[in-house]
């Protein structure tokens, strides 16, 4: 049985185990989430999950008004999947770099890859949620819930690889 390495927090200077290995070369300090999960992956799952809900509720938000704003119209799917997109790509980035990665520097590359791993599921979205609705009668909300775990995968394995990613410290 091998012990784990262990680091000193900057947050509290007490010493800890070192949390496992990150995918992606990750580095920083732990997110506060990393206090209650000491797997960086379990948090990442977690803010997960608050993301998929928050970004759920905005698009079901923006379906709404679009019903009452312009009802009947074939469009405002792709416009209620812009807008739901711009608006759950912002805080799911907020959530993951305050709570689970805790990167410095570079918030604008952090920003713009992690816009690029969106951009990709937005495309998919794009392709897979407009012809459940308008070519199958599928209700926008169901046709979008069911593609939701697409996204999520999607998101997994593109921030835990390529947004955060730093590289790793030659010792």
């Amino acid at each position: 049985m091998t012990e784990e390495p262990e680091h000193v927090t900057e947050d509290d200077k007490t010493i800890q185990p070192a949390a496992p290995a990150t995918p992606g070369g990750m580095s920083g300090p732990d997110g506060p989430l990393l206090r209650l999960f000491k797997d960086r992956r379990i948090a990442f799952l977690v803010v997960g999950g608050l993301n998929t809900g928050i970004g759920f509720l905005w698009f079901i938000a923006f379906s709404l008004l679009f019903r009452t704003t312009a009802p009947e119209q074939a469009w405002t799917v792709f416009a209620v999947i812009a807008c739901a997109q711009v608006t759950s790509t912002v805080s799911a980035f907020f959530l993951y770099r305050r709570l689970v990665f805790r990167v410095r520097g570079h918030a604008w590359l952090d920003f713009a890859r992690f816009c690029l791993v969106y951009a990709g599921s937005f495309a998919l979205n794009l392709l897979v949620v407009p012809p459940l609705k308008l070519w199958l009668g599928m209700d926008e909300i169901v046709a979008q819930f069911l593609f939701t775990f697409v996204i999520a995968v999607i998101s997994w394995f593109g921030h835990s690889r390529f947004s955060f990613r730093r590289k790793q410290e030659v010792p």
